[in-house]
């Protein structure tokens, strides 16, 4: 492969649901599978670990003091993941083993916000196993904001991959122009757009994204199906007896930097689409529009980001 190119991954793939030990055992075999066919870059789903919280818009979660509510969001938070644990180890190692780099969509228990809430983070992990950042979502969407608490703006940035400088959001703060530009400023032409997994969502803004930022745009969604409901979940009756049959379809694709579909979206099925990126297109379509060079006006407009990690205390012991 020449050095203006590679070959990414899109693991479209089902969660084990609300199990956070079985779906890591799973996300480090699809690791290993897109390493196996040549991928520098392998990406899961948004909230793949351990899952989405489907069960809110189908159990009246908007009730309040709800003990159905109380007892699927305390699952939940047990089954978040803690980054200062370890409990991402295996696949920081799986990484490491296979020289691969990951995109993956987590439920994060916040140790340093008191480790009861839980964000919507994406987090990249490099080629030797490091985890370069822990994006908190901005702005949960609807009815996640019943479960997931605001993020902030620590984790926008962006990392080298072979010729390539990526990053990425969540589902819809994708739809932020001014989330986005931050990426673009800091030189972004692979963007990462992960999803719960619906074609509905990304069949526009990945083409729209990928013309805007003229940079190659993967959208990685998950799957979930009504056989995806464990018998051990709490409710796991009335979670069934609410759910669709197929409630996460996938979506994921792969536009071009002119807007064209490399990989138009697929649906229905779990597998690892693999696409090869050439650094070269990426360089040809910024002739004509450069939305952070040659074609930005900051004697007129800048954008100020605060990437300071938020938290409730600062604490001096002097």
């Amino acid at each position: 492969m020449s050095d203006s190119r590679i070959s990414v991954g899109l693991a479209q793939i089902a969660p084990v649901w609300l199990n956070r030990d079985a779906t890591i055992d799973k996300v480090v075999s699809w690791i290993e599978k897109a390493a196996g066919e040549g991928c520098s870059l392998v990406v899961f789903g948004e909230a793949l670990l351990p899952g989405y919280p489907f069960w809110v818009e189908r159990t009246d979660g908007a009730r309040f003091e709800s003990e159905i509510q109380k007892s699927l969001f305390a699952h939940y938070v047990s089954q978040g993941i803690v980054i200062e644990n370890g409990d991402l180890d295996r696949i920081c190692k799986a990484a490491r083993a296979h020289k691969i780099s990951v995109y993956l969509g987590i439920m994060e228990r916040a140790a340093d916000r008191g480790g009861h809430s839980l964000y919507c983070s994406m987090v990249y992990v490099d080629a030797e196993g490091v985890i370069g950042s822990a994006h908190r979502k901005l702005m949960p969407t609807h009815e996640e904001r019943l479960v997931w608490a605001i993020g902030d703006g620590h984790g926008l940035r962006t990392h080298k991959l072979g010729p390539f400088t990526a990053g990425g959001l969540n589902c819809w703060e994708n739809w932020l122009p001014l989330a986005r530009a931050s990426l673009y400023a800091q030189g972004e032409d692979l963007h990462v757009a992960i999803w719960p997994g619906n074609v509905r969502n990304t069949e526009e803004i990945t083409r729209f994204i990928a013309r805007e930022s003229r940079s190659y745009v993967l959208s990685v969604g998950g799957l979930m199906r009504k056989s995806d409901i464990g018998l051990e979940l709490p409710h796991s009756d009335l979670l069934t007896d609410t759910a669709d049959d197929l409630m996460a379809d996938g979506g994921s694709c792969v536009a071009a930097p002119n807007g064209e579909w490399l990989l138009e979206p697929q649906a229905g099925d779990e597998s690892l689409y693999i696409v090869e990126l050439d650094h070269k297109r990426v360089l040809e379509e910024h002739h004509s529009l450069d939305v952070a060079g040659h074609y930005a006006r900051p004697d007129v407009t800048r954008l100020v980001v605060n990437r300071k990690r938020q938290t409730t205390a600062e604490f001096s012991d002097d």
